[in-house]
């Protein structure tokens, strides 16, 4: 029987342009990493959620992790940002060397890294463009001691709603957006953080189709002309082999599948999905 993430992913394959992916993966290679991880293992008492992988994700590419439940795609995701235990290897995010920072230092981080969730994260009885603003907090300084921003963080704000298509909801409060629309002010924040990485952990796994291919697009978009790397983790295959540059499958917490979209179908990455046991992660 063919697993859910599955169906449909040939005919994604094929509805592929025959010119490849948008941002070539061998023109990207060119530059050096914004993030860089060897042989990177974590564990939670005796139990390994992730042996030995490896990702380099570069300047203008989307990069899709995908994995069945368990695989630890939350995992790598929060490794790169120092919310994970790095128990062997090594891993570099946006010049810092993630295995060795201090406390203040990983602060530092985690504002180079902009970071969009499935539940949104927004406030919801704020306006759309407070719940933007948030995320220049870390670079505001002492405007933080009266709760307000300045006029340039407002313009940018604005201006961030706009690129993301919902600058007519700047002044209602986050609630009473639709799923797609938080999610876009959810983008908006991120990138008002000026991130070097983005990561983006399920997205679209609360939107229906038509509203999670806007979202993917959005964000590749940003990883396109912005030149800032994206990597997100996806359970829907067709989604991943449409909207991404390359491709890396988790599988019991070792790398199964890594390559360039083009270059992949449904058979290669089938056997991260050719069985029914899953386990969940989502507590590392």
């Amino acid at each position: 029987m063919t697993s859910p993430a599955l169906a449909g992913a040939d005919a994604a394959a094929s509805a592929l342009p025959a010119s490849g992916p948008r941002t070539p993966t061998a023109e990207l290679r060119q530059a050096l990493p914004l993030v860089t991880v060897r042989d990177l293992s974590v564990a939670y008492d005796t139990t390994t959620v992730l042996d030995g992988v490896d990702l380099d994700l570069f300047p203008g590419e989307m990069v899709a992790l995908l994995g069945a439940s368990g695989s630890g795609k939350s995992t790598l995701m929060r490794s790169l940002t120092g919310f994970a235990p790095i128990s062997a290897g090594s891993v570099r995010v946006a010049g810092h060397d993630v295995t060795n920072l201090a406390r203040g230092e990983l602060r530092t981080l985690r504002s180079d890294v902009g970071q969009v969730f499935q539940q949104f994260n927004l406030i919801p009885r704020l306006s759309v463009l407070t719940n933007v603003l948030t995320g220049a907090l870390h670079g505001a300084g002492p405007i933080n001691m009266i709760g307000g921003f300045s006029n340039a963080h407002r313009r940018r704000a604005l201006e961030l709603l706009d690129r993301v298509g919902i600058a007519h909801k700047a002044g209602a409060p986050a609630r009473s957006l639709s799923g797609g629309q938080q999610q876009r002010v959810a983008i908006a924040r991120a990138l008002m953080q000026q991130p070097k990485v983005i990561l983006a952990d399920e997205p679209v796994a609360s939107l229906d189709p038509k509203l999670a291919d806007s979202v993917l697009d959005l964000l590749r978009e940003i990883a396109t002309d912005d030149g800032i790397p994206v990597l997100v983790s996806l359970h829907v295959l067709p989604l991943a082999l449409a909207h991404s540059d390359r491709i890396i499958g988790l599988r019991h917490g070792r790398m199964l599948v890594a390559g360039a979209t083009s270059q992949l179908d449904a058979a290669a990455l089938s056997p991260l999905y050719d069985d029914d046991e899953e386990h969940d992660d989502d507590a590392h």
